[in-house]
């Protein structure tokens, strides 16, 4: 029997990976040019909203799905209303997070969005590894599956609430709510489809690395006008400093090169 702690623990400590990869690709880039403490406090907010999301989901979803894809049960039919309304009420708690005046103050809905939404998919990453390693784990595909859901589930719901968060700083509060629960639900899913088909991550992984450039644009746009001079600045200061070097490297030649001088030679032949 497998140990229950442990495979909870791996899952765990998987889903965290996944979740610290994620930061580390795109918050990084603009790291001191941002609102950072009230990124960190929506990871906080979404470690709690994202751990009650995905038991919510796994037992009203994901289990039913489950008994009608393996155990071919009778009661495991798939209720399309709560395949609505749990994404929804998801969004809906995400929402509200984001409407909070320490975001709005700073106008960092995009990059509170894309905390918010590491730490969701995070924990939704970290139940359905333990769903998986639950199972016997006897093909290489189960590895795969784990480590795919590992790294791209926070990375998913990190782009659908960073996106919920530009649409708010456009002043689409209902479009943001609607649409981003449409692509909630396409999500969950894909993933809940990719637990059971490992093929399917052939066709999740290339929308997510396409999508993925739009993050940078969407994570800049929140970042304020003060801090975007400030970058600019140091960009433009690095660019400098490396030319320089380069110059300066070109016109001083390092220790002990040799020059060819040609009268030199002519005079040691005589």
């Amino acid at each position: 029997m497998v140990n229950q702690f442990l495979v909870f623990q791996i899952a765990a400590v998987c889903g965290l990976v996944g979740m610290t990869l994620g930061w580390r690709g795109v918050m990084t880039k603009y790291a001191g040019f941002y609102d950072l403490p009230t990124a960190w406090n929506q990871v906080f907010w979404g470690i709690l909203l994202g751990g009650a999301y995905a038991s919510y989901a796994d037992n009203s979803l994901f289990i039913p799905y489950y008994e009608a894809a393996l155990l071919d049960s009778g009661n495991g039919e798939l209720n399309i209303i709560q395949f609505i309304l749990v994404p929804l009420l998801g969004t809906i708690g995400m929402h509200l997070l984001l409407r909070r005046q320490r975001v709005r103050k700073g106008g960092s809905q995009a990059t509170s969005g894309w905390a918010l939404g590491l730490a969701v998919g995070g924990m939704l990453a970290i139940v359905l590894i333990q769903r998986k390693l639950a199972t016997d784990m006897d093909e290489v595909w189960d590895y795969i599956t784990v480590l795919s859901l590992a790294f791209f589930a926070p990375r998913v719901e990190g782009l659908i609430t960073t996106f919920h968060g530009t649409l708010m700083l456009k002043g689409k509060r209902w479009g943001a709510i609607l649409r981003t629960t449409f692509w909630r639900i396409l999500s969950l899913t894909m993933l809940y489809y990719a637990w059971f088909n490992p093929i399917a991550w052939v066709f999740i992984i290339p929308p997510i690395l396409l999508v993925k450039d739009n993050a940078d644009k969407w994570i800049w746009d929140s970042v304020p006008k003060e801090g975007k001079r400030r970058w600019r600045r140091m960009q433009a200061d690095r660019v400098r400093e490396e030319n320089l070097a380069r110059r300066n490297q070109n016109e001083n030649p390092p220790q002990g090169t040799v020059f060819f001088v040609p009268h030199a030679i002519a005079e040691e032949q005589e």
